[in-house]
């Protein structure tokens, strides 16, 4: 597997598509249902591929990326060569993953007490491989507002 299998979540909210794509391999309902109970590996394999296509598919349509913790803000805009990133880190007692403290942020961007810093470099491995890994390590896939707001503030 390129990526991760799907949760059981995103597979019941992608259900008609699962459904297409076992068509697409002439494999109907009756015979998925028989495919889960006798050969266990084989449907296993099934679900990977699917998940690997999706996940291809969002991963490459993929333009930003935003990780909050407490203190730090992680903004990523992944073009196709290179990634660039935004961190902003909070000096003081806020909590940015709370409403009032990301709010704070936003009308205080320049406070002494708020660090920002800006970069970009080429991507190690694969692009997509590298967007995935920051979705799996808590990053959300933005719309860019916050990272077109900081990038700005800090040209």
């Amino acid at each position: 597997m390129k990526y991760r299998q799907l949760t059981k979540e995103q597979f019941e909210s992608l259900h008609q598509e699962f459904a297409l794509f076992l068509a697409s391999q002439k494999i109907d309902v009756t015979e998925w249902n028989q495919i889960k109970k006798e050969q266990p590996k084989v449907a296993e394999d099934e679900m990977n591929v699917f998940s690997d296509v999706v996940w291809q598919n969002v991963i490459t349509k993929t333009k930003y990326v935003d990780h909050f913790s407490e203190t730090t803000v992680n903004l990523f805009k992944c073009d196709e060569e290179e990634i660039h990133r935004i961190a902003i880190k909070i000096n003081w007692d806020i909590n940015l993953l709370e409403q009032d403290g990301f709010e704070w942020l936003l009308k205080n961007p320049m406070d002494n007490s708020v660090d920002v810093f800006k970069g970009s470099k080429p991507y190690n491995s694969k692009r997509n491989i590298e967007v995935f890994d920051l979705i799996e390590k808590g990053g959300s896939i933005s719309k860019g507002e916050v990272f077109d707001y900081f990038s700005q503030l800090v040209s």
